[in-house]
């Protein structure tokens, strides 16, 4: 088991490079193909137009810009697989990202996409990964736009609750849970079930995991009044963890995302990749 067909978002972000590093590190580790894809925005017309430019220069002014972000991301995807033997293909759409990702996402085993910051100045929307997690039910990994340390997959966490999402997220990570060198199975306020946690929060899922031939340390954790997500991430931070693996927790009425309050923490405030699943 393993990935086959890994996309990657490619925009004009100037932190571009870190998610495709990423992206080439992990298809070359599966012997996977490495598909890039660019969406240019389609041309939207100032709602109130009042002629203080000509159509045709706000046109031209688009097509320059869409050209050169086109340009740069092509770019840097070139340079990220330079002195790799991968697989690999470049595709640029027409159309808004979110929707276009999320139907080529359906063709791939794992999307890679950039943490939304705050501070780019590019069309990607501040919603894409929880957009195209939700619309495709395919797993994702985001790369925090701070960038990341070392190459995420070593060190693992899997937070646990016993969940239809987080034993999904689970499955699709397999492959990465079987490479790595240290997982932990993180249950924050578990409680004994037996249609959920079992008699011992975290023993199921690790002699699952351990049946893959995944060997786990069980952590139990309670938040008190703090946010699950902020204990996920301080117990990544304390065990040097480069990957946090999470079901994503929300769905999606028209545009407006409704997340879970651990899923908009961890998407927000992310210190290492995060790999999702819905």
């Amino acid at each position: 088991m393993g990935y086959k067909t890994i996309l990657v978002h490619c925009d004009a972000a100037p932190n571009v490079g870190q998610r495709l590093v990423v992206a080439a590190e992990l298809a070359q580790r599966y012997g996977a193909h490495l598909v890039g894809v660019h969406a240019r925005p389609p041309f939207e017309a100032p709602v109130f137009f009042e002629g203080g430019m000509p159509m045709d220069s706000l046109f031209a002014s688009y097509e320059a810009g869409a050209k050169a972000d086109a340009e740069a991301a092509r770019a840097a995807f070139d340079k990220a697989l330079k002195g790799r033997h991968l697989s690999h293909e470049w595709r640029t759409v027409d159309g808004f990202i979110d929707s276009e990702l999320a139907i080529q996402a359906r063709y791939a085993d794992l999307t890679i996409v950039g943490q939304t910051d705050p501070d780019a100045q590019t069309p990607t929307p501040s919603d894409l990964p929880e957009a195209v997690v939700l619309a495709t039910g395919r797993p994702m990994l985001i790369v925090p736009h701070v960038g990341v340390r070392s190459q995420p997959g070593e060190r693992v966490m899997l937070c646990w609750n016993a969940s239809r999402e987080s034993a999904r997220a689970a499955a699709d990570a397999l492959p990465l849970l079987q490479m790595a060198k240290k997982v932990i199975v993180l249950v924050v306020d578990p409680h004994s079930s037996p249609d959920g946690h079992g008699a011992e929060p975290g023993a199921d899922v690790a002699h699952w995991l351990a049946r893959h031939g995944v060997d786990v340390t069980v952590q139990r954790d309670v938040a008190a009044d703090s946010d699950v997500g902020g204990v996920v991430l301080s117990r990544a931070a304390d065990h040097d963890i480069d990957l946090v693996v999470m079901g994503l927790y929300g769905h999606s009425r028209v545009r407006e995302m409704i997340l879970g309050g651990a899923s908009r923490t961890l998407l927000s405030s992310m210190t290492v990749p995060l790999f999702v699943s819905h």
